[in-house]
């Protein structure tokens, strides 16, 4: 395991750090002595989390599948603080339903959120890091590892920006920028507790074999962040039971998507009119889906 580097003065840029994961991030990465860039689509609470910290702070309003604004940020995130240390893409929305039902928009709206969002922040900052030697930590999740029914947009995306940031790795390694994937199960946040909104992904949530049914606290999973930042680590698990999985995650989609998946899934079919929500889920995924629209 690789030591650990003191935050004191570095850096850090979090995107999707008005509430949740990112804002928990950005208040622990100020407490350890980072100045903080805080990047996402809500200006009231980025406005708020950035009064909150203990550090040097500053925030911007933009949508990261925005390639033009995102370079716009990156400039003057240099400008404000001199360098980009460490980059941190962990802006993401969710939906949930069967795939035959699920609203074209918004699905796309997923993809292009938590896998073209996570490349275009990586585009825009990727100049800085070199210029630094520092680190990139893509936020993925368990369901890069495997399927989840009712979830294709999340887990496509997921999959995808694992593969991106394992394929960027070895490009950058010899300017000097490390790249770590984190991967999260179901964490305590407004996506996860917007999801569960909806009886029918909740219900079906709670089919999942344990320990994947539970909702793990926020923090300690954000501090299992933070450690591997520290650490510049390639992979980065915020519970740890994960890092158990990995040996085993060739063999999960034929368990999840074949009997195990389908004999819950029948269970659920008679149930898919009771679908009450299409769009993405929890207020971060509204103020998602009002960007997108102009509103």
């Amino acid at each position: 395991m690789s030591k650990r580097r003191s935050l004191v003065g570095q850096v850090a840029v979090v995107t999707g750090a008005a509430r949740g994961i990112g804002a928990s991030l950005a208040r622990k990465l100020s407490a350890r002595g980072a100045k903080v860039a805080l990047v996402g689509l809500e200006p009231t609470e980025l406005k708020a989390v950035s009064e909150s910290l203990t550090g040097e702070a500053a925030y911007w309003h933009a949508d990261v599948t925005d390639a033009e604004a995102m370079a716009e940020v990156a400039a003057q995130v240099t400008g404000r603080f001199g360098k980009v240390d460490i980059v941190v893409a962990n802006a993401g929305v969710a939906t949930g339903g069967p795939f035959s039902e699920s609203d074209d928009a918004t699905w796309r709206r997923v993809i292009e959120v938590n896998l073209i969002g996570s490349a275009v922040t990586c585009r825009a900052f990727l100049p800085g890091l070199k210029d630094s030697r520092g680190y990139f930590l893509q936020v993925a999740s368990f369901a890069a590892m495997t399927p989840a029914p009712m979830m294709s947009a999340y887990c496509a995306s997921k999959s995808g920006v694992e593969a991106f940031a394992h394929t960027l790795r070895p490009e950058v390694g010899p300017f000097g920028v490390r790249v770590g994937v984190a991967y999260l199960t179901w964490t305590d946040t407004d996506m996860v507790r917007g999801g569960d909104e909806d009886p029918l992904m909740r219900d079906m949530r709670k089919r999942l074999p344990w320990p994947a049914n539970r909702t793990y606290p926020l923090d300690p999973a954000v501090e299992r962040l933070v450690a591997g930042i520290e650490r510049r680590s390639a992979h980065v698990h915020a519970q740890a039971w994960t890092r158990v999985v990995v040996p085993l995650r060739g063999y999960l989609p034929s368990v999840i998507g074949g009997y195990f998946g389908q004999r819950e899934v029948r269970r659920f079919v008679p149930r898919f009119s009771e679908l009450t929500r299409t769009g993405l889920v929890g207020a971060g995924g509204a103020a998602a889906e009002r960007e997108k629209s102009g509103h």
